[in-house]
């Protein structure tokens, strides 16, 4: 006489559904009720350990993940630490790697979220990035590089990494803007430099400005007086860069710088390809540097001298931050982490001068 197979001790016998599993598929599968699906994958008591059993097996099976939503309304949190950015470039990008590894062990997810150009609106893509994600999605924030002072009006924790207003609001993480830039100019005054240009960034970041003043710094305890000319302003974008990029390097004769600092790598290696453009030597007639150290300043030819932000580290010590905010055991508010300068190809003594 033949019998039927046990169904509880059999295995997940049918395919599993196309596109995003429900709680639906797992009890079709399983051959139970959604309400015992929902007691399994809650804890809840109530079911049998066998039926349990199949019921997880199905849910591996299958990948099937419950709502991030769903679980914020059950447990008043969701273990998720959102990541938000105006947009994903080389520098959000190191930031990022730097708290994917942190975060293994500590029982939260990560969240990425770019929001800066929701709408064509640059300002402001902070507030309604955490309007939309806080308390529902994410328990906890950081921000990189905010337009606007950080607070906690938003109802989760925030850290912010480079602020554009600097260290004030919430907790934040940056680098010693200053001493890097006055270190990259001091290299170039130690090659024999003395007309050195810089293309700075953006004019509402606290890091441009910061920047721009250990470029002052280096030149003024030299001796060497700031020429106005050698100034611009490059945005930290190589679109926004191009322009005053290709009046540096067009003067003539002596008003020519024969060195540029750059307040971010990704102007400097635009200033490079326009150098190529017009024929000017990297380094043989013009010497450049950058700052951040992103990875794209390896692959540059000649490869890029540059000032190295510890942008791993800088990504680490937020989480670190933002859980200790979470657990209600804070240390330092604003933390503050040196630079170091990298010499590459990018940099020579100047050429000698034509006679």
């Amino acid at each position: 006489m033949s019998t039927a197979a046990d169904p509880s001790a059999a295995g997940p016998r049918t395919s599993p559904p196309a596109g995003r599993v429900t709680i639906s598929d797992v009890a079709r599968v399983a051959g139970v009720s959604v309400a015992t699906v929902s007691k399994v994958v809650n804890n809840r008591y109530g079911v049998a350990s066998s039926t349990a059993e199949r019921v997880l097996a199905v849910v591996s099976e299958l990948g099937y993940e419950s709502s991030l939503v769903a679980r914020s309304l059950r447990r008043q949190s969701t273990n998720v630490v959102g990541v938000l950015v105006a947009e994903f470039e080389p520098y959000s990008t190191e930031l990022l790697k730097g708290i994917s590894s942190a975060v293994g062990g500590t029982g939260y997810e990560l969240l990425a979220y770019s929001g800066g150009s929701d709408g064509g609106v640059p300002g402001g893509w902070e507030r309604r990035s955490l309007s939309r994600l806080a308390g529902t999605l994410i328990d906890a924030a950081i921000v990189v590089t905010p337009t606007m002072v950080m607070s906690g009006a938003y109802g989760v924790p925030v850290v912010a990494i480079d602020p554009h207003t600097g260290p004030e609001g919430t907790h934040t993480v940056d680098s010693d803007n200053v001493t890097g830039a006055r270190e990259a100019v001091e290299h170039l005054l130690g090659l024999g430099h003395r007309r050195i240009a810089h293309l700075g960034g953006r004019t509402d970041l606290q890091s441009a400005r910061l920047r721009e003043l250990g470029y002052r710094q280096a030149l003024e305890a030299a001796g060497i007086d700031v020429d106005p000319d050698l100034v611009r302003v490059g945005g930290y974008r190589p679109d926004t860069a191009d322009t005053p990029a290709r009046e540096l390097l067009t003067a003539t004769g002596d008003a020519r710088p024969t060195a540029v600092f750059a307040a971010n790598d990704l102007s400097a290696i635009h200033l490079m390809e326009v150098a190529a453009e017009l024929g000017i030597r990297v380094p043989e007639e013009l010497s450049v540097v950058g700052f951040d150290n992103v990875p794209e300043s390896m692959t540059t030819t000649p490869a890029l001298t540059t000032v190295a932000q510890p942008l791993h580290q800088m990504g680490a010590e937020a989480l670190r931050m933002v859980l200790d905010l979470l657990h209600g055991t804070p240390r330092d508010q604003h933390l503050r982490l040196p630079t170091s300068l990298v010499v590459r190809g990018s940099t020579a003594p100047p050429p000698p001068p034509a006679r």
